[in-house]
């Protein structure tokens, strides 16, 4: 042993250590650390201990002081080493994150991590790396669509109004249609969930026809009054509304909310709004179908029920439908408006803002 080593071990450390060593489920290069130590504290010399373990004289010096400054949790764990290539300064970041912000080159739509190596002369992991600190994913793009209504801000307010205060003897439906609902069957049987192995489903499929369901949900209770039928002209939102005619209670105004499509607007429309008025249409700004709350329910039904639905006739399809419609009714939740009209007014001018300054 070096002069000026010195091991010297209590009886609860030296229980450990030769736990370690007998352990069949510890690791090899603690076992042989451990065995260093024990053999080191009995006195043992170092060309001894070298042929015991089969390790080199640095590597029995190195485990030694290791122990005698750490004890035993240095002998567990490894000292990380410095990487052999040099760390990227902040200026390469700067540059990635300045060509990111700019436009690929030729007609490249977005930037790729490989595409931003071959530019920028670094490996394609760091420009992840870099990427990634810097919040940028060029991969990913959000939609949206400001609404360019003139009226924007008062049929804003005005149908936000209807939700979080609603007159009172009155009803408020938030009334829409899904078209082109497609009755889809499978070409081929799936095969089912199972562990270790996703739902299978293929991605042909035969078309046996389209429904249209029209919907007013009750803002107010939650429930939704639905209806199936084949096309979506204003001859079948008039029979809609007869049909909303027969099940809202007699004496109560009905406010409804609905958006701009032309069959809402319709000359025999407006003629049976006129012999009909306790019926309040009320528009949501053009390009806000997020405005109307039945979309909400829409998304649901996709969700739960139509995406990975499996129909082999338009009325199996109706049949799934109207079966929803009994769930959602069977257990209604009202309809809660959260959001702050007058930051969804300062957000729109903002986008505005943004597009005038860029176009």
């Amino acid at each position: 042993m070096r002069t000026g080593i010195s091991i010297t071990i209590t009886r609860s450390v030296r229980g450990r250590l030769e736990a370690i060593t007998r352990d069949r489920n510890a690791s090899q290069k603690h076992a042989w650390r451990a065995a260093i130590i024990l053999s080191s504290a009995d006195g043992v010399g170092t060309n001894e201990i070298m042929r015991r373990t089969g390790k080199s004289k640095t590597s029995v010096w190195r485990w030694q002081e290791r122990f005698m400054k750490e004890g035993i949790a240095g002998l567990l764990h490894d000292k990380t080493r410095p990487s052999r290539i040099p760390p990227l300064g902040p200026e390469v970041a700067a540059r990635v994150v300045a060509l990111t912000l700019a436009d690929p080159p030729v007609e490249t739509t977005h930037w790729t991590a490989d595409l931003m190596a071959r530019a920028s002369g670094i490996s394609a992991s760091a420009v992840r790396r870099i990427w990634k600190a810097h919040g940028l994913q060029p991969h990913r793009y959000r939609q949206f669509k400001l609404s360019n209504d003139p009226n924007f801000v008062d049929k804003l307010r005005d149908v936000v109004g209807l939700y979080v205060d609603p007159p009172a003897h009155a009803i408020v439906l938030s009334l829409d249609e899904k078209s082109q609902i497609q009755a889809l069957d499978r070409t081929q049987p799936g095969l089912p969930l199972k562990k270790g192995r996703l739902g299978t489903m293929t991605h042909d499929y035969k078309r046996h026809g389209t429904t249209t369901l029209f919907a007013a949900l009750n803002v107010l209770d939650g429930t939704v009054i639905g209806r199936n039928m084949q096309r979506h002209r204003h001859q079948e939102f008039m029979r809609f509304l007869n049909a909303i005619e027969a099940e809202v209670p007699a004496g109560k105004m009905v406010h409804v909310i609905l958006d701009n499509y032309a069959a809402h607007k319709h000359p025999k429309v407006r003629a049976w709004l006129d012999r009909h008025e306790r019926f309040v249409f009320h528009f949501t700004p053009t390009s806000c179908s997020w405005l109307n709350a039945v979309e909400g329910f829409f998304a649901r039904l996709s969700r739960r029920r139509l995406k990975r639905g499996v129909f082999r006739s338009v009325v199996d399809l109706q049949a799934a439908i109207n079966r929803f419609l009994a769930e959602t009714n069977a257990e209604p939740k009202p309809f809660t408006w959260t959001a702050d009209p007058d930051k969804i007014i300062a957000a729109v001018r903002r986008g505005h803002q943004a597009l005038d300054s860029i176009h």
